[in-house]
């Protein structure tokens, strides 16, 4: 394990003084334990570079198994303790936001009827992030999509559903009362948009584009779903988001969906895992459980 925290602190840090200072041990006592790995393995395993060190292609493809090998063990150690307390255990999900608040928390409150004492957790992100986090054993399993460049039999992946998205506005927005609007009305107001990289904008930018309309050039850029909250509330904007999230929010009173038909659809999502590691009992748990409500769920349908 000393070997292994000493290449995920190097990598961290890129500098042996500071990767032997997060380990308390000496720079000597860090730079012996490294040529110690690289002999072992037979391989150079960082270059030698003034500042910073980088890791070599055999020293990326080491760090890589090393760090999901230490949250494996986290996990593992986790459990045990969860086991001492009296507790079933603990999973981690992954999760895109339409997903986050359709079909897990049907799941979530199937399995913690059954086992309320098992322990879960759900982390939100994009599906970019969420993968990079189930690579390195961050999470049990996600619940999103996976990169177009992975290696497909590295992962198992259950297609659930497609996603819808939709055109939301602040509760009162004078748009709201009129009629037969087209998106060629929209280009030229205000807009609330993810980031460019996002799968949503993507698809959000291609509608404009296949349309022959010029895509908004008045844009504000935010992603956190709170921040984009608080600016439609305070601005005459508009904002693209999935469907069912913005079903959930109009029903809590904090915006509401613009009576526009908006031809964007976003990739299939659905569960992915790790094909060769094998989950915890109750990881599956959680997954079938998101299984069984993934098959009841149909709100995830416009």
């Amino acid at each position: 394990m000393r070997q292994l925290r000493l290449l995920v602190a190097l990598d961290t840090h890129r500098n042996l003084r500071l990767a032997a200072q997060a380990m308390c041990v000496t720079q000597p006592g860090a730079s012996t334990l490294l040529k110690t790995i690289e002999t072992t393995l037979g391989v150079p395993l960082f270059e030698r570079m003034p500042r910073p060190m980088a890791p070599t292609q055999y020293g990326e493809t080491v760090i890589r198994h090393a760090r999901m090998t230490i949250a494996s063990l986290g996990r593992g150690l986790a459990s045990l303790e969860s086991l001492r307390a009296g507790a079933t255990g603990k999973v981690l999900v992954g999760s895109i936001m339409t997903p986050a608040l359709t079909l897990l928390p049907r799941a979530i409150a199937d399995v913690k009827a059954r086992a309320p004492r098992l322990h879960v957790g759900v982390h939100t992100d994009s599906s970019e992030r969420l993968f990079e986090m189930l690579e390195r054993g961050a999470v049990d399993f996600m619940v999103g999509r996976l990169p177009k460049q992975v290696a497909v039999a590295a992962w198992c992946y259950e297609p659930l559903a497609d996603e819808h998205a939709c055109v939301v506005v602040r509760v009162g927005h004078p748009l709201l009362d009129r009629r037969g609007l087209k998106l060629a009305h929209l280009a030229a107001l205000a807009w609330i948009l993810p980031k460019r990289g996002n799968v949503l904008r993507e698809r959000f930018d291609a509608v404009f584009a296949a349309t022959g309309v010029p895509a908004p050039r008045n844009v504000v850029e935010a992603d956190a779903p709170l921040v984009v909250t608080s600016l439609l509330q305070h601005t005459d904007a508009l904002n693209v988001m999935p469907l069912e999230v913005a079903r959930h929010s109009e029903a809590m009173g904090l915006l509401r969906i613009l009576p526009l038909a908006l031809p964007c659809t976003l990739a299939q999502f659905g569960l992915a895992y790790a094909a060769n590691r094998p989950l915890s009992p109750a990881a599956a748990l959680m997954l079938n459980a998101a299984r069984a409500a993934a098959g009841r769920t149909t709100a995830l349908k416009p």
